[in-house]
Order: C-alpha cells, then sequence, then structure tokens
C-alpha cells in the first residue's frame, strides 16, 4: 500500500514523502496515529502543490539570506570596548556584542547564537566570526574593536 508521511517517521521517511508498506502497518499504525494519509489521486496533488509553495518559500528566502549576507560583508563592524593604557581590553568581546553592532550598524537582527568568533579577541584590531545561517549558508563577518 503507498502513504504519503505526514510527519518524519524513523526508518520509513520524511514528511511529505511517497512510500510503500505493508497495508496492516499503513491501516493498523500509520493512519490512525496521523503519520501517514492514504496516497489517493487527490492527496498526491495536495502533496505536490505543498512540495511546490515549499520550495517558492524556501528560494525567496534564500534570496533574502543573501542580501543580508552581501549587506554584512561590504564593511565591518565596529565594536566598543574599554581598554587599557596598552590597547588590551578588559574581558574580550563576546557575539552578543557583534550581534547588537549588527543591529545597530546595520538594521539586521542576527541571533548571538548564530555568530562564531574565529579567533580569540583580547586586544583592539580587525577580527573575522562566522554567521551560520543554516541551510548551508554562512558568511564571514569583519569587525573591528575600537576603544570607548
Amino acid at each position: 500500500m503507498q502513504v504519503i508521511l505526514i510527519q518524519d517517521v524513523d526508518h520509513l521517511g520524511q514528511a511529505s514523502e511517497l512510500v510503500t508498506v505493508k497495508n496492516g502497518y499503513a491501516r493498523n499504525y500509520l493512519i490512525p496515529h496521523k503519520f501517514a494519509v492514504e496516497a489517493s489521486s487527490s492527496n498526491i496533488k495536495q502533496m505536490e502543490e505543498k512540495l511546490k509553495v515549499k520550495a517558492k518559500k524556501e528560494s525567496a528566502m534564500l534570496a533574502e539570506i543573501n542580501k543580508v549576507i552581501e549587506v554584512l560583508t561590504s564593511s565591518p563592524i565596529k565594536v566598543g570596548a574599554k581598554t587599557g593604557t596598552t590597547n588590551k581590553i578588559f574581558g574580550s568581546v563576546t557575539p552578543l556584542q557583534i550581534s547588537r553592532g549588527i543591529r545597530d550598524q546595520k538594521g539586521y537582527e542576527i541571533d548571538r547564537k548564530r555568530i562564531t568568533i574565529n579567533e580569540e579577541v583580547k586586544e583592539t584590531g580587525t577580527y573575522k566570526a562566522t554567521i551560520d545561517f543554516g541551510n548551508g549558508k554562512s558568511c564571514e563577518l569583519e569587525f573591528e574593536v575600537i576603544a570607548e
């Protein structure tokens, strides 16, 4: 029997996937627990429409991510830190400070958990951080630590 999965099912397949299973497994487990629906022609058409809409949304999201990456890499972000007389900063620069700098200077809200600083920042200068947008998209952001 062919069924369309509504949810991801371990050892069987992903959501919106057409799979062939035994009749008893489909009728007694998958369909009653709302893991799958029977693969009728109307259900297959609905699944195809959902996949088209999903693909369209993903392409729009990727275009927006590319636009954000272009803006972020255009110029370095300036991050202020308290320093001593030898340009060493008190503490270190955190992803939260970089996130706030992006929000204030570029106008984009980036979650601090997506930012990874490539090296330890202990004095003023120019450094690099990596921002992971998911879906295999990431960019390297340059930021400059300046004395406050």
